[in-house]
Protein backbone atom coordinates (compact mmCIF):
# COMPACT_ATOMS: atom_id res chain seq x y z
CA UNK A 1 0.00 0.00 0.00
CA UNK A 2 1.27 3.45 -0.90
CA UNK A 3 1.80 6.18 1.70
CA UNK A 4 -0.62 8.15 -0.49
CA UNK A 5 -3.48 5.76 0.23
CA UNK A 6 -6.44 7.64 1.68
CA UNK A 7 -4.77 11.02 1.18
CA UNK A 8 -6.34 14.05 -0.51
CA UNK A 9 -4.18 15.35 -3.35
CA UNK A 10 -4.87 18.66 -5.04
CA UNK A 11 -3.29 18.75 -8.49
CA UNK A 12 -2.58 22.19 -9.93
CA UNK A 13 -2.20 22.32 -13.72
CA UNK A 14 -0.62 25.27 -15.51
CA UNK A 15 -0.26 26.23 -19.19
CA UNK A 16 2.66 24.15 -20.43
CA UNK A 17 2.79 21.51 -23.13
CA UNK A 18 3.53 18.92 -20.44
CA UNK A 19 -0.03 19.47 -19.15
CA UNK A 20 -1.15 16.59 -21.35
CA UNK A 21 0.72 14.25 -18.99
CA UNK A 22 -1.48 15.23 -16.08
CA UNK A 23 -4.11 12.72 -17.24
CA UNK A 24 -1.59 9.98 -16.46
CA UNK A 25 -0.62 11.67 -13.20
CA UNK A 26 -4.24 11.70 -12.00
CA UNK A 27 -4.58 8.00 -12.82
CA UNK A 28 -1.38 7.14 -10.93
CA UNK A 29 -2.40 9.08 -7.82
CA UNK A 30 -5.77 7.32 -7.81
CA UNK A 31 -4.08 3.95 -8.34
CA UNK A 32 -1.97 4.73 -5.25
CA UNK A 33 -5.23 5.07 -3.30
CA UNK A 34 -5.48 8.87 -3.16
CA UNK A 35 -8.48 11.11 -3.67
CA UNK A 36 -7.70 13.68 -6.38
CA UNK A 37 -9.13 17.09 -7.19
CA UNK A 38 -7.80 19.32 -9.97
CA UNK A 39 -7.47 23.09 -10.15
CA UNK A 40 -6.32 24.63 -13.45
CA UNK A 41 -5.17 27.99 -14.70
CA UNK A 42 -7.51 29.25 -17.43
CA UNK A 43 -4.74 29.04 -20.06
CA UNK A 44 -3.94 25.41 -19.21
CA UNK A 45 -7.26 24.39 -20.77
CA UNK A 46 -5.61 24.97 -24.16
CA UNK A 47 -3.36 22.00 -23.44
CA UNK A 48 -5.61 19.51 -21.59
CA UNK A 49 -9.37 19.53 -21.17
CA UNK A 50 -11.18 19.84 -17.85
CA UNK A 51 -13.51 17.09 -19.10
CA UNK A 52 -10.63 14.59 -19.28
CA UNK A 53 -9.35 15.48 -15.82
CA UNK A 54 -12.78 15.53 -14.19
CA UNK A 55 -13.63 12.16 -15.73
CA UNK A 56 -10.38 10.60 -14.49
CA UNK A 57 -10.46 12.20 -11.05
CA UNK A 58 -14.21 11.66 -10.60
CA UNK A 59 -14.39 15.21 -9.24
CA UNK A 60 -15.34 18.54 -10.85
CA UNK A 61 -12.38 20.54 -12.13
CA UNK A 62 -12.03 24.16 -11.01
CA UNK A 63 -10.47 26.78 -13.27
CA UNK A 64 -12.29 30.03 -12.40
CA UNK A 65 -13.30 31.87 -9.24
CA UNK A 66 -16.97 31.24 -9.96
CA UNK A 67 -19.03 28.85 -12.06
CA UNK A 68 -20.03 30.86 -15.13
CA UNK A 69 -22.32 28.10 -16.38
CA UNK A 70 -24.54 28.37 -13.30
CA UNK A 71 -27.14 31.12 -13.56
CA UNK A 72 -26.34 32.10 -9.97
CA UNK A 73 -22.59 32.16 -10.70
CA UNK A 74 -21.57 30.09 -7.66
CA UNK A 75 -18.21 30.92 -6.07
CA UNK A 76 -15.50 28.27 -6.23
CA UNK A 77 -14.03 28.31 -2.74
CA UNK A 78 -10.23 28.29 -3.04
CA UNK A 79 -9.88 28.35 0.76
CA UNK A 80 -11.90 25.14 1.04
CA UNK A 81 -9.74 23.53 -1.64
CA UNK A 82 -6.56 24.46 0.22
CA UNK A 83 -7.90 23.10 3.51
CA UNK A 84 -9.15 19.88 1.87
CA UNK A 85 -5.74 18.87 0.55
CA UNK A 86 -3.22 16.74 2.44
CA UNK A 87 -0.74 17.54 -0.35
CA UNK A 88 -0.72 19.92 -3.29
CA UNK A 89 1.19 19.06 -6.46
CA UNK A 90 1.63 21.70 -9.18
CA UNK A 91 2.59 19.99 -12.43
CA UNK A 92 3.57 21.28 -14.82
CA UNK A 93 4.85 24.40 -13.07
CA UNK A 94 5.71 26.91 -15.79
CA UNK A 95 8.21 29.76 -15.41
CA UNK A 96 5.29 32.18 -15.32
CA UNK A 97 3.52 30.34 -12.49
CA UNK A 98 6.76 29.81 -10.53
CA UNK A 99 7.42 33.55 -10.66
CA UNK A 100 3.89 34.37 -9.50
CA UNK A 101 4.03 31.78 -6.69
CA UNK A 102 7.34 33.12 -5.41
CA UNK A 103 6.13 36.73 -5.45
CA UNK A 104 2.63 36.17 -4.08
CA UNK A 105 0.83 37.21 -7.26
CA UNK A 106 -2.79 36.05 -7.16
CA UNK A 107 -4.51 36.47 -10.52
CA UNK A 108 -6.13 33.05 -10.96
CA UNK A 109 -7.74 30.42 -8.76
CA UNK A 110 -4.75 28.08 -8.80
CA UNK A 111 -2.56 30.79 -7.30
CA UNK A 112 -5.25 31.75 -4.79
CA UNK A 113 -5.49 28.10 -3.75
CA UNK A 114 -1.71 27.80 -3.49
CA UNK A 115 -1.57 30.84 -1.22
CA UNK A 116 -4.38 29.36 0.92
CA UNK A 117 -2.91 25.84 1.20
CA UNK A 118 -1.66 24.77 4.61
CA UNK A 119 -0.35 21.43 3.36
CA UNK A 120 3.02 20.49 1.83
CA UNK A 121 3.29 21.79 -1.75
CA UNK A 122 5.28 20.02 -4.46
CA UNK A 123 6.01 21.65 -7.81
CA UNK A 124 7.41 20.09 -10.98
CA UNK A 125 9.03 22.71 -13.25
CA UNK A 126 8.49 22.37 -17.00
CA UNK A 127 9.84 24.80 -19.60
CA UNK A 128 12.35 25.16 -22.38
CA UNK A 129 16.09 24.86 -21.82
CA UNK A 130 17.08 28.53 -21.70
CA UNK A 131 14.05 29.48 -19.62
CA UNK A 132 14.97 26.82 -17.06
CA UNK A 133 18.57 28.07 -16.93
CA UNK A 134 17.57 31.71 -16.58
CA UNK A 135 18.56 33.31 -13.30
CA UNK A 136 15.02 34.54 -12.66
CA UNK A 137 13.72 30.95 -12.82
CA UNK A 138 16.48 29.77 -10.49
CA UNK A 139 15.58 32.59 -8.12
CA UNK A 140 11.91 31.59 -8.18
CA UNK A 141 12.74 27.96 -7.38
CA UNK A 142 15.17 28.91 -4.60
CA UNK A 143 12.61 31.27 -3.08
CA UNK A 144 9.85 28.67 -3.18
CA UNK A 145 12.12 26.10 -1.52
CA UNK A 146 12.92 28.67 1.17
CA UNK A 147 9.16 28.78 1.84
CA UNK A 148 9.24 25.01 2.45
CA UNK A 149 7.81 24.07 -0.95
CA UNK A 150 9.40 20.99 -2.50
CA UNK A 151 10.78 20.93 -6.04
CA UNK A 152 10.42 17.77 -8.14
CA UNK A 153 13.51 18.35 -10.30
CA UNK A 154 13.14 18.74 -14.03
CA UNK A 155 14.93 16.17 -16.18
CA UNK A 156 16.95 16.29 -19.40
CA UNK A 157 15.48 15.22 -22.70
CA UNK A 158 13.92 16.41 -25.91
CA UNK A 159 11.91 19.59 -25.37
CA UNK A 160 8.94 21.01 -27.25
CA UNK A 161 11.23 23.48 -29.04
CA UNK A 162 13.28 20.63 -30.47
CA UNK A 163 16.23 21.39 -28.22
CA UNK A 164 17.63 18.69 -25.99
CA UNK A 165 18.48 19.58 -22.42
CA UNK A 166 17.24 20.22 -18.90
CA UNK A 167 13.75 21.61 -18.35
CA UNK A 168 11.57 18.62 -19.19
CA UNK A 169 8.94 17.88 -16.54
CA UNK A 170 9.59 14.70 -14.59
CA UNK A 171 7.53 11.79 -15.89
CA UNK A 172 4.25 11.12 -14.01
CA UNK A 173 5.61 7.86 -12.57
CA UNK A 174 8.67 9.70 -11.28
CA UNK A 175 6.58 12.50 -9.76
CA UNK A 176 4.47 9.99 -7.84
CA UNK A 177 7.57 8.08 -6.73
CA UNK A 178 9.27 11.32 -5.64
CA UNK A 179 6.27 12.43 -3.59
CA UNK A 180 5.90 8.98 -2.00
CA UNK A 181 9.60 8.81 -1.09
CA UNK A 182 9.64 12.33 0.30
CA UNK A 183 6.56 11.69 2.45
CA UNK A 184 7.92 8.36 3.69
CA UNK A 185 11.28 9.90 4.62
CA UNK A 186 9.52 12.38 6.93
CA UNK A 187 7.21 9.93 8.67
CA UNK A 188 7.86 9.83 12.44
CA UNK A 189 8.09 6.02 12.64
CA UNK A 190 10.22 5.48 9.54
CA UNK A 191 12.90 2.92 10.34
CA UNK A 192 11.03 1.67 13.42
CA UNK A 193 9.68 -1.84 13.93
CA UNK A 194 6.39 -2.13 15.81
CA UNK A 195 4.89 -5.32 17.20
CA UNK A 196 1.14 -5.27 17.83
CA UNK A 197 -1.12 -7.96 19.21
CA UNK A 198 -4.84 -7.97 18.50
CA UNK A 199 -8.02 -9.95 18.93
CA UNK A 200 -9.00 -12.74 21.32
CA UNK A 201 -7.36 -16.07 22.02
CA UNK A 202 -9.38 -19.27 21.98
CA UNK A 203 -8.48 -21.97 24.49
CA UNK A 204 -9.67 -25.39 23.36
CA UNK A 205 -11.90 -27.58 25.53
CA UNK A 206 -12.30 -30.21 22.81
CA UNK A 207 -12.14 -30.10 18.98
CA UNK A 208 -15.45 -28.16 18.91
CA UNK A 209 -15.62 -25.97 22.00
CA UNK A 210 -13.35 -23.31 23.43
CA UNK A 211 -13.03 -20.64 26.08
CA UNK A 212 -12.90 -17.19 24.46
CA UNK A 213 -14.02 -13.58 24.78
CA UNK A 214 -15.84 -10.92 22.78
CA UNK A 215 -12.82 -9.07 21.39
CA UNK A 216 -13.11 -8.27 17.66
CA UNK A 217 -9.48 -7.19 17.21
CA UNK A 218 -10.53 -3.85 15.68
CA UNK A 219 -8.46 -1.72 18.06
CA UNK A 220 -5.30 -3.68 17.33
CA UNK A 221 -5.88 -3.59 13.59
CA UNK A 222 -6.39 0.18 13.69
CA UNK A 223 -3.15 0.53 15.65
CA UNK A 224 -1.37 -1.56 13.01
CA UNK A 225 -2.71 0.55 10.14
CA UNK A 226 -1.89 3.82 11.87
CA UNK A 227 1.63 2.63 12.71
CA UNK A 228 2.20 1.60 9.10
CA UNK A 229 0.86 4.92 7.83
CA UNK A 230 3.39 6.62 10.10
CA UNK A 231 6.18 4.71 8.37
CA UNK A 232 6.71 1.75 10.70
CA UNK A 233 7.37 -1.83 9.73
CA UNK A 234 4.58 -3.63 11.58
CA UNK A 235 4.29 -7.20 12.84
CA UNK A 236 0.62 -7.80 13.63
CA UNK A 237 0.01 -10.94 15.67
CA UNK A 238 -3.71 -11.56 15.84
CA UNK A 239 -6.05 -14.06 17.35
CA UNK A 240 -9.19 -15.12 15.51
CA UNK A 241 -10.67 -11.98 13.93
CA UNK A 242 -12.80 -10.97 10.95
CA UNK A 243 -10.86 -7.71 10.61
CA UNK A 244 -8.95 -7.20 7.36
CA UNK A 245 -5.75 -5.33 6.62
CA UNK A 246 -3.97 -4.68 3.33
CA UNK A 247 -0.77 -2.70 3.74
CA UNK A 248 2.67 -3.48 2.40
CA UNK A 249 4.26 -2.38 5.70
CA UNK A 250 2.21 -4.88 7.76
CA UNK A 251 3.13 -8.53 8.26
CA UNK A 252 0.13 -10.41 9.65
CA UNK A 253 0.58 -13.53 11.75
CA UNK A 254 -2.54 -15.48 12.73
CA UNK A 255 -2.68 -17.47 15.96
CA UNK A 256 -5.43 -19.10 17.98
CA UNK A 257 -4.33 -19.86 21.52
CA UNK A 258 -2.53 -17.87 24.20
CA UNK A 259 0.47 -20.20 23.89
CA UNK A 260 0.67 -19.60 20.13
CA UNK A 261 0.52 -15.86 20.72
CA UNK A 262 3.20 -16.11 23.43
CA UNK A 263 5.51 -18.00 21.08
CA UNK A 264 4.94 -15.61 18.15
CA UNK A 265 5.45 -12.50 20.27
CA UNK A 266 8.71 -13.81 21.72
CA UNK A 267 9.98 -14.73 18.27
CA UNK A 268 9.84 -11.08 17.13
CA UNK A 269 10.09 -9.05 20.34
CA UNK A 270 13.88 -8.79 20.51
CA UNK A 271 14.05 -6.97 17.16
CA UNK A 272 11.31 -4.38 17.61
CA UNK A 273 11.43 -0.80 18.86
CA UNK A 274 7.83 -0.62 20.07
CA UNK A 275 5.47 -3.34 21.33
CA UNK A 276 1.77 -2.61 21.78
CA UNK A 277 -0.15 -5.49 23.32
CA UNK A 278 -3.82 -4.82 22.73
CA UNK A 279 -4.95 -8.46 22.39
CA UNK A 280 -7.51 -9.87 24.81
CA UNK A 281 -5.50 -12.92 25.86
CA UNK A 282 -7.28 -15.60 27.90
CA UNK A 283 -6.07 -15.72 31.50
CA UNK A 284 -6.99 -19.40 31.90
CA UNK A 285 -7.06 -22.53 29.75
CA UNK A 286 -8.28 -26.09 30.35
CA UNK A 287 -5.66 -28.37 31.89
CA UNK A 288 -6.90 -31.30 29.86
CA UNK A 289 -8.15 -30.93 26.29
CA UNK A 290 -10.32 -33.78 25.03
CA UNK A 291 -9.19 -35.26 21.72
CA UNK A 292 -12.82 -35.93 20.77
CA UNK A 293 -16.02 -33.99 21.20
CA UNK A 294 -17.34 -34.22 24.74
CA UNK A 295 -20.82 -35.73 24.64
CA UNK A 296 -23.67 -34.06 26.42
CA UNK A 297 -24.67 -35.92 29.57
CA UNK A 298 -27.18 -35.34 32.30
CA UNK A 299 -25.93 -33.23 35.15
CA UNK A 300 -23.14 -30.66 35.09
CA UNK A 301 -19.58 -30.73 33.85
CA UNK A 302 -16.46 -29.49 35.58
CA UNK A 303 -13.50 -28.15 33.62
CA UNK A 304 -10.28 -27.71 35.55
CA UNK A 305 -8.34 -24.63 34.46
CA UNK A 306 -4.78 -23.40 34.76
CA UNK A 307 -3.30 -19.98 34.16
CA UNK A 308 -1.90 -19.10 30.75
CA UNK A 309 1.53 -17.51 30.46
CA UNK A 310 1.45 -13.77 31.06
CA UNK A 311 2.80 -12.42 27.78
CA UNK A 312 2.95 -8.77 28.85
CA UNK A 313 4.75 -9.51 32.13
CA UNK A 314 7.28 -11.72 30.35
CA UNK A 315 8.10 -8.91 27.91
CA UNK A 316 8.54 -6.46 30.79
CA UNK A 317 11.20 -8.65 32.39
CA UNK A 318 13.06 -9.03 29.06
CA UNK A 319 12.79 -5.39 28.01
CA UNK A 320 16.02 -3.85 26.77
CA UNK A 321 15.47 -1.03 24.25
CA UNK A 322 11.78 -1.64 23.56
CA UNK A 323 8.99 0.83 24.37
CA UNK A 324 6.34 -1.43 25.89
CA UNK A 325 2.62 -0.59 25.91
CA UNK A 326 -0.17 -2.57 27.52
CA UNK A 327 -3.94 -2.31 27.75
CA UNK A 328 -6.17 -2.53 30.81
CA UNK A 329 -9.88 -3.23 30.48
CA UNK A 330 -11.45 -2.50 33.85
CA UNK A 331 -14.93 -2.37 35.39
CA UNK A 332 -14.10 -0.81 38.78
CA UNK A 333 -11.17 0.94 40.52
CA UNK A 334 -9.99 1.65 37.00
CA UNK A 335 -7.08 4.03 37.59
CA UNK A 336 -5.78 2.16 40.61
CA UNK A 337 -5.81 -1.16 38.78
CA UNK A 338 -4.27 0.28 35.61
CA UNK A 339 -1.41 1.97 37.49
CA UNK A 340 -0.80 -1.25 39.41
CA UNK A 341 -0.55 -3.17 36.13
CA UNK A 342 1.73 -0.51 34.63
CA UNK A 343 4.23 -0.84 37.48
CA UNK A 344 3.99 -4.56 38.05
CA UNK A 345 4.59 -5.40 34.39
CA UNK A 346 7.28 -2.74 33.86
CA UNK A 347 5.41 -0.93 31.10
CA UNK A 348 6.25 2.44 29.58
CA UNK A 349 2.59 3.23 28.88
CA UNK A 350 -0.78 1.71 29.62
CA UNK A 351 -4.07 2.37 27.82
CA UNK A 352 -7.07 2.14 30.12
CA UNK A 353 -10.55 1.21 28.90
CA UNK A 354 -13.52 1.14 31.21
CA UNK A 355 -16.60 -0.92 30.47
CA UNK A 356 -18.46 1.71 32.49
CA UNK A 357 -18.00 4.18 29.61
CA UNK A 358 -20.78 4.18 27.05
CA UNK A 359 -19.47 3.42 23.56
CA UNK A 360 -16.29 1.71 24.78
CA UNK A 361 -15.40 -1.96 24.95
CA UNK A 362 -15.55 -4.99 22.68
CA UNK A 363 -17.19 -5.03 19.23
CA UNK A 364 -17.66 -1.27 19.19
CA UNK A 365 -16.55 1.13 16.46
CA UNK A 366 -15.64 3.66 19.14
CA UNK A 367 -13.51 3.71 22.25
CA UNK A 368 -12.78 6.02 25.17
CA UNK A 369 -9.32 5.73 26.65
CA UNK A 370 -7.13 7.12 29.38
CA UNK A 371 -3.39 6.87 28.78
CA UNK A 372 -0.97 6.65 31.72
CA UNK A 373 2.83 6.68 31.43
CA UNK A 374 5.41 5.28 33.84
CA UNK A 375 5.71 8.63 35.63
CA UNK A 376 1.93 8.34 36.23
CA UNK A 377 1.09 11.24 33.95
CA UNK A 378 -2.56 10.79 33.02
CA UNK A 379 -4.07 11.86 29.68
CA UNK A 380 -7.81 11.47 29.22
CA UNK A 381 -9.46 11.39 25.80
CA UNK A 382 -13.05 11.78 24.67
CA UNK A 383 -15.07 9.04 22.99
CA UNK A 384 -13.75 8.67 19.44
CA UNK A 385 -13.64 6.23 16.57
CA UNK A 386 -11.04 3.53 17.07
CA UNK A 387 -9.15 4.95 14.09
CA UNK A 388 -8.81 8.28 15.91
CA UNK A 389 -8.01 6.53 19.20
CA UNK A 390 -5.16 4.68 17.49
CA UNK A 391 -3.74 8.04 16.36
CA UNK A 392 -3.94 9.40 19.92
CA UNK A 393 -2.11 6.34 21.26
CA UNK A 394 0.63 6.52 18.64
CA UNK A 395 1.04 10.27 19.21
CA UNK A 396 1.52 9.64 22.93
CA UNK A 397 4.15 6.99 22.15
CA UNK A 398 6.00 9.15 19.61
CA UNK A 399 6.26 12.10 22.01
CA UNK A 400 8.01 9.80 24.52
CA UNK A 401 10.42 8.02 22.17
Amino acid sequence: MSVLSGKNILLGVTAGIAAYKTTYLVRLFIKAGAQVRVVMTPASKDFVTPLSLSTLSKNPVVSTFYDTEDENELWNNHVELGLWADFMVIAPATANTLSKMSNGTCDNILLATYLSAKCPVYFAPAMDLDMYKHQSTKNSIDKLESFGNICVPATSGELASGLVGEGRMAEPEDIVSFVESDIASKLPLKGKKVLITAGPTYEAIDPVRFIGNHSSGKMGFELAKTSANLGAEVILITGVSNEKVNHSFIKRIDVVSAQEMYDAVHEYYKDVNIAILSAAVADFKPINVSSSKIKKKSGGMNIELERTKDILASLGTQKEHQFLVGFALETNNELENAIGKLKKKKLDLIVLNSLQDKGAGFKKATNKVTIIDKSEKISEFALKSKTEVSKDILNEIITRL
